[in-house]
This record gives structure tokens, sequence and C-alpha cells, in this order.
């Protein structure tokens, strides 16, 4: 008999920083635009984070989309619209020491498969900006998108994958840093009828996208920054996708979560089923899109009639709610990422992202005890689903004790 003692391991806990976008005025931030890093540090420290995933964006001077078109409105925390040299970078690290919170990775989300050129090209060149500050950083990663071509079909939009998005793999394998595809399908992006605007949405994707990365040297650099929420949008759920993945032998995908959860509305699902509002949803007048960004966020109805996003701890424990899909499980979710996934727990980032429309505001005194029992109580999870792992899955095995139940089991929900 073997005696294993008791170590779990508990994962770095943080917070994307477009929680709070206007935490630094723009009329602050424009001319000083590293404030908005230091004061989001500090911020940060108070509500219990241990890292942050710094959000980036264009300025809205020169986003290609209004903020009034989006349903989360992104947040350019990190400004690039001058290189982040290495006097910058001295910078934030006297604030990351002094406020005791890293950086875990850079967050930047757009298309890079726009169907425009130029506009890609103009993505392109911000998300190798974005490179460049992660690597002066020394974050592992970079957090986005892959998108989607709206011109061509999906076994096309895997050849632009190919010629656009290799060679950008290549510039972040020589940076040695990694790309985290969030797999939100991005409904709204378009008026049009297409629902999956981010071809990186789902594990059979993924693994397609990692197969393509593989012929050319760069899958070391493509993986997955696994958020729940979209998977319940979905249908799926999170240890059902994680047994795939582990059964599929690329168990090692995912290598960084957002915690976010989504509540399904059994009422809109009902009226529309998955896939949305497909009708008279107000994106379009005179029979075309509208051009008015006012407008074109009803796009988002093909989301938003069915569900609403969750900021954990946000929403009611409803154990039938886990067993539809309907909801996150979140003890489930940190316990079957433990059991099925290739890990390193000890420096994967755990990410809280706040996208609760009813708690979104821009006060920063309103905003501190909402996202502070967020953290804590994703902590609590976490340590809980660590302890409880440790247990049942080293300790008590190592000495030939069984563990009692049976637990949730994939495929079966």
């Amino acid at each position: 008999m073997t005696v294993r003692n008791f170590e779990p391991q508990f994962m770095k806990l943080g917070v994307l920083t477009a929680a709070l976008q206007e935490l630094t005025p723009r009329s602050v931030r424009d001319p000083d635009p590293d404030r908005a890093i230091e004061d989001w540090l500090y911020f940060g420290r108070e509500v219990g984070a241990d890292v942050l995933q710094l959000s980036a964006a264009l300025h809205p001077s020169q986003s290609d989309v209004p903020a009034e078109a989006m349903l989360d409105p992104v947040a350019n925390t990190l400004d690039l619209r001058a290189p982040f040299d290495a006097k910058r970078r001295d910078r934030v690290e006297v604030a990351v020491k002094e406020s005791k919170v890293g950086i875990s990775d850079i967050a930047y989300f757009d298309n890079l498969l726009h169907d425009d050129r130029a506009i890609r090209g103009k993505k392109l060149d911000f998300m190798r900006k974005v490179f460049d500050a992660a690597a002066l950083l020394g974050a592992p990663a970079v957090c986005g998108f892959v998108g989607r071509d709206q011109t061509k079909s999906m076994d096309q939009n895997l050849e632009a994958f190919e010629a656009i998005f290799v060679p950008l793999l290549k510039d972040a394998k020589a940076r040695g840093i990694r790309y985290r595809v969030e797999q939100c399908p991005m409904p709204g992006w378009t008026t049009g009828d297409n629902f999956h605007n981010n071809i990186a949405y789902s594990p059979g994707a993924w693994i397609a996208l990692h197969r393509i990365c593989e012929r050319h040297g760069v899958g070391d650099q493509l993986r997955v920054h696994y958020d729940p929420s979209h998977s319940i949008l979905m249908g799926q759920d999170t240890r059902s996708i994680f047994q795939f993945l582990k059964d599929s032998g690329y168990a090692f995908l995912i290598d960084g979560f957002h915690v976010k959860g989504q509540v399904i509305s059994a009422k809109g699902v009902s009226e529309w089923g998955y896939g949305g509002q497909t009708m008279n949803r107000g994106d379009w007048a005179n029979g075309k899109p509208s051009d008015k960004p006012a407008d074109q966020v009803n796009a988002w109805k093909k989301q938003t009639v069915l569900c609403e996003h969750e900021l954990p701890g946000t929403a009611r424990h409803d154990p039938l709610a886990y067993l539809q899909n309907r909801s996150v499980d979140w003890l489930d979710h940190q316990l079957a990422a433990r059991e099925l996934l290739e890990l390193d727990f000890k420096t994967a980032p755990l990410i809280v992202e706040h996208e609760y429309g009813p708690a979104r505001t821009q006060d920063k005194e309103k905003l501190k005890p909402i996202l502070a029992g967020s953290l804590a109580f994703t902590r609590k999870i976490d340590e809980a689903a660590a302890c409880m792992f440790a247990l049942q899955s080293e300790v008590l095995p190592a000495q030939g004790i069984p563990v009692q139940g049976r637990g949730r089991e994939a495929y079966r929900s």
C-alpha cells in the first residue's frame, strides 16, 4: 500500500479588464495610455485577483465597428496606438510588483478573416502589435478569435485560415507565444443569417484547424481558451466536450478558461429554437441591412432571445438546469477539467469575464463588490474541485479505497 499526500493544485484566478472599460477615464488614459493598466492592476488587487487578462482593442477612433453595434463593448486597456516598448514595459512591471497582481495574457477579440483585405490587414497588423507587447511583458499567450470570411463557405474558410492564420501563428512562434482561441460563435457579428461567424467554435473545428497548423509546424502555437457559456449557447456541456477531446487525442488543446456562464431561457428556446431569432429582428431596414449601429446590434437576437450571460455566482444553484445544459455546473466544470484535460493547473489562467448585462456598470464603487463576490465564488469552486480531485483521484486510489457514488458522466445530459 502506498500513502499519497493530499496536495490539491489551485488555479490562478484573474479577470478580463473589459469588465470595466472606463476605470480610467478616456480623458486621462488617452494622453497617458499606461495609466489604464496601472489602475487596473491596483483595482485587480482590491477585488481579489491573482492576475489580469489585459484587454486590447483598436482605439475607438480607429475601429471599423462602432461600440453601439456591439453586444459586449471591448476595452483598449492596453493602448497600442504607439508601440509598446521597453520603457512602457518597465513602467507596467513596477505596477505589477507593487500591486502583486500579474498579467496572465493579452486578449484582442476581432475578425481576423474579414473579407475586406484592407480591414483584415489592419486587424492583423494590430494583432502583431499585441504579440510584441505580450513578448515584452513575458506573457505566454494571446487570446482572441479566428473569425470568418462572410463571402466564403466554411470549407473555403479553412483554406483562408491556412493562407492567413498560419503566417500569423509563425509570427507568434517567433516571439515564443501561443494563440489561445476563444470559441464564441459570434452570431451577432453579421446582419446576415450566419450563426457561426468564428470558425473555431467547437471541438470538431478546433481539431480541423490544429491539423492545418501541424502541417505547417505551428501546432504548438494554436490552443483553446475555453468558455463554457458558448457551449451552453450551442446545447453542449463541458464534461462531454472535454471527454470528446480526450477520446480524440486532443486533451492538450485547452490551455486556459474564461469563467463566464450562460442561463438559457426555456421560453426563448420554445419560441425560436437554438439558433435564435431569424426574422423581424430590427437589424434590417427597407429590404437591406441597416446602416445604423443601433439597429445592427439587433443581429445579436440570434443569441439574446435564448439566453443571458452569467457572471459566476450571480445565477441560482439549479441542478435541473445543469443536467439540461441550460446553465453551467461550475463544480463539475472544474472537476472535469482536472479529470480529463492535460493542463498545468498551477499556471493555466482561470479568468472571470463579466458580461452579465444588468450588472454592467462603469461605476467602480458599484462594480467592486460585484466582481469581488464573483471572484471569491470562483476561487472557492476551484478550491473545492481541486480538493475533491486530489482526494478521490490521488489519495484514495493510492490506498485502494473506492470512491463513493456515480457522479456526472459525459454524453448523458
